[in-house]
């Protein structure tokens, strides 16, 4: 396997539902955890966070890591909410594409996700219940996802589509149906899969000719279904603690790690423990517990990589 390992800002609490307030790890701060700790890659995080054109790239070079991908969500299934949302994918491309010149190595792969629902986001797992897209939906969501996809291969990047809870691509069912229909390969992430209901290791048997990028992260079961069963919605998913290290929940990284093997998987592995630190967080405490946690992740997958 010639996979290359990143870390990511959401591991250290930073992404869109940081809590306002709550004072973040910095990005200096943590880049250099994922240096000590032995990772070749970061996750892009937030728009902005690491920077953008060449601060992005200079500080990237400053610390020897490439840049993985990032996320880019759109409302696929909305025509007029995604023609609006247009500029944010051109932004993030040109963000992406600076990186990927200024850096070298392995490219990224511009990270596309859907919106999903407000209903959908309160009830992860149960989307389908709550909130079933219908053939129209349907219909606009992979018209939309390919105009997306040019995009991104126009700017000469080759993009990724990350199936999440909360949206309307959640399930193994709604996998099946968006990779039937939109001529781009899988983001296959282990946390967002057992959300809705999914085995990572049949995930690898049965999309592993379209996985071409992979969000590895463990799982506490027994919380995320306390969570759930309480009507907690995504937010409280994230906030619980749901997302612990490696070997601390109920993912078993070696089967999911020898079915990519068995694949010669050739792509970013992006390590991801989800976490929100509130405003009461005392930062240097949290930034040293994430970082022991990042060598605890990085030394799970040492047997491969």
């Amino acid at each position: 396997m010639k996979a290359t390992v990143a870390g990511a800002p959401v591991s250290f609490g930073v992404f869109e539902l940081t809590p306002d307030g709550a004072e973040t790890v910095s990005a200096d701060e943590m880049l250099g955890a994922l240096v000590e700790t032995g990772y070749d890659g970061v996750d892009l995080g937030p728009a902005g966070f690491l920077g953008e054109g060449e601060a992005l790239a200079a500080r990237l070079r400053r610390f020897g890591l490439g840049l993985a991908g990032g996320w880019v969500q759109l409302p696929f299934s909305d025509d007029e909410a995604f023609a609006a949302a247009l500029p944010e994918l051109e932004s993030a491309l040109r963000s992406f594409v600076a990186a990927a010149d200024a850096v070298g190595g392995r490219p990224p792969l511009p990270t596309l996700a859907d919106d999903g629902s407000a209903a959908r986001r309160a009830a992860p797992g149960r989307g389908a219940e709550v909130d079933r897209l219908d053939d129209a939906g349907w219909d606009r969501l992979a018209r939309n996802a390919e105009r997306a996809v040019a995009l991104v291969r126009a700017a000469g990047l080759e993009p990724t589509f990350h199936h999440h809870a909360g949206t309307f691509v959640e399930s193994p069912d709604e996998i099946d149906r968006f990779l039937g229909r939109v001529d781009i390969d899988l983001t296959l992430d282990t946390g967002h899969l057992a959300l809705g209901g999914g085995d990572p290791v049949d995930a690898v048997r049965r999309w592993g000719d379209r996985i071409n990028h992979l969000h590895l992260k463990d799982v506490d079961l027994g919380r995320l279904r306390s969570v759930v069963a309480a009507g907690g919605g995504m937010r409280e998913v994230w906030s619980s603690g749901v997302f612990v290290a490696f070997g601390q929940g109920d993912l078993d990284v070696a089967p999911v790690m020898a079915a990519m093997a068995e694949r010669d998987f050739d792509g970013w592995i992006v390590v991801e423990q989800d976490v929100l630190n509130g405003p009461e967080t005392a930062i240097d405490a949290f930034l040293r517990e994430r970082t022991a946690d990042q060598q605890t992740n990085r030394d799970a997958l040492r047997a491969w990589l």
